[in-house]
């Protein structure tokens, strides 16, 4: 009835009759021994005492609407639905997930990718990784690695520019500039949180500028996760100090799916596959470590 302002329309929505839900909420009042409703003709709107029960109300009702889609939700059998943002899949699950399916042949995987923390229950997710601070509510979270902004470039350009120990040493370089990794990131080790560049190659996808700089374009500031690999391989050299990122990746997912074998199995995949996964290396360094 809040949501439309009217018992007929509210009454429509829960499918049941206006005269039912007035009742309804006339016995609710007289429960209360509050007004809930002012009404006005056809028309009614919250009181203040309603209103300030109202987030109160749909708060409860949401978590017992999630309660009981968990018990009757049959999650252990089925596919391993994750989801993880488009940019760790890519660069760094994707390239190891071969490892996870040769060792669990009877757990297919399905991967969901998404900026923004799902809901578990409506999006029948099992498990979920994330890049945060590790403070999701009603969410078991265990975090996996913490995260670094490294400067990276070809060897190539690296040791025609040299390194950069500081501001002055980026004027040697075209610099890439992205969204979610800008230069000032680095150069004030950690913040402000955006600044987009009055000039020089930008990028709104974190990909595109880890492509960028393989493909000898300039120096890209990225996530280490993304570039790890490429730095592994030689395509990419460390040309700066790795600053660490106030963030860090999280293996997350609703408590009671913990005791789900699939998940179980992933988690403690995942767990060890993050623990063999090093930290960046010395600027300049090209090849100071092999991939698992």
């Amino acid at each position: 009835m809040a949501e439309h302002k009217s018992f007929t329309r509210g009454a429509d929505a829960l499918g049941v009759t206006a005269s039912a839900a007035s009742m309804q909420v006339q016995a609710l009042e007289e429960y209360l021994r509050v007004p809930l409703f002012r009404r006005n003709g056809r028309q009614v709107e919250l009181t203040p005492q309603g209103a300030l029960l109202r987030p109160k109300v749909e708060a409860a009702l949401a978590d017992l609407e999630r309660a009981i889609d968990e018990a009757r939700a049959d999650r252990g059998s089925g596919p391993l639905r994750v989801t993880t943002i488009a940019s760790y899949l890519a660069q760094w699950l994707l390239p190891r997930l071969p490892n996870f399916t040769s060792q669990h042949a009877g757990i297919d995987v399905q991967i969901h990718t998404s900026t923004a923390l799902v809901d578990f229950v409506k999006t029948g997710m099992d498990a979920g990784i994330r890049f945060g601070a590790g403070t999701w509510p009603r969410l078991h979270a265990q975090k996996l690695f913490d995260e670094w902004l490294v400067p990276v470039c070809t060897p190539q350009l690296l040791q025609r520019h040299g390194l950069v120990t500081e501001a002055r040493d980026l004027r040697h370089y075209k610099l890439l500039h992205s969204t979610y990794e800008p230069w000032t990131a680095w150069l004030l080790e950690g913040g402000p949180d955006e600044v987009w560049p009055s000039s020089g190659a930008a990028f709104d996808d974190a990909i595109a500028i880890v492509r960028a700089g393989e493909a000898g374009q300039g120096l890209a500031l990225s996530r280490w996760s993304l570039v790890a690999d490429a730095v592994a391989l030689g395509r990419l050299a460390v040309a700066g100090r790795p600053v660490r990122s106030a963030h860090a990746y999280h293996f997350v997912c609703p408590p009671a799916h913990l005791a789900l074998a699939k998940v179980a199995a992933f988690r403690e995949w995942l767990v060890s596959e993050c623990a063999r996964f090093p930290s960046p290396p010395e600027p300049g360094a090209a090849r100071a470590f092999s991939l698992p």
